[in-house]
């Protein structure tokens, strides 16, 4: 572990938190994180980020990365998508795997701070397209953990994948338990 590792777990032990789990090598995969039911959740996610080393991208609107806020999105590994265009927003995130190279793309899944009866299904085709395994995060408020489970290869058996993703999360709240949702894609019928 490196000095900024212990310093960036050290300020989230001041606040509270630990972390919980390990993240695989190579570094490439789509981390889900759930629930998201907090504006903390961001700033919460990105020092877990830092204190589990981990250089991380996420997706955003093309509106984000505009004056005045844009350069700090960008500095923080923030890939803009034009959400104008939904068939293309799987490929645009998938092409981030492009060359090998590593990456480490976190998405939301609920899409939005606010209970939702479905979660969208991007991150799964993502997986699919870029050829990358998903490893299911949260943060777990009532136990004050940030945790990482095991990789989830997508097979292409939506439900039987989304069976694993879901006994991951089985008891966790997030720090708004009250927005939390179910944890199913609309392709599951």
């Amino acid at each position: 572990m490196t000095i900024g590792q212990r310093l960036w777990r050290g300020v989230l032990r001041v606040f509270g938190w630990r972390l919980v789990g390990e993240f695989p090598y190579p570094r490439r995969f789509i981390v889900i994180g759930a629930p998201h039911t907090s504006n903390w959740d961001f700033p919460l996610g990105m020092l877990a980020a830092r204190g589990f080393g981990l250089k991380i991208s996420f997706i955003g609107k093309a509106s984000l990365f505009r004056r005045p806020f844009g350069w700090f999105f960008r500095w923080f590994g923030g890939i803009p998508v034009d959400r104008s265009q939904p068939t293309g927003v799987v490929e645009q995130a998938a092409a981030a795997f492009d060359g090998g190279i590593d990456r480490i793309l976190v998405i939301a899944p609920e899409g939005t701070r606010s209970r939702t009866d479905t979660w969208r299904s991007g991150f799964y085709h993502i997986a699919r397209a870029a050829g990358v395994a998903i490893i299911p995060a949260a943060i777990d408020a009532d136990r004050r953990e940030v945790r990482v489970g095991a990789p989830i290869e997508s097979t292409g058996d939506v439900v039987a994948d989304m069976d694993r993703v879901r006994v991951f999360y089985e008891g966790i709240n997030g720090i708004r338990p009250e927005r939390q949702g179910l944890i199913r894609l609309r392709e599951e019928g």
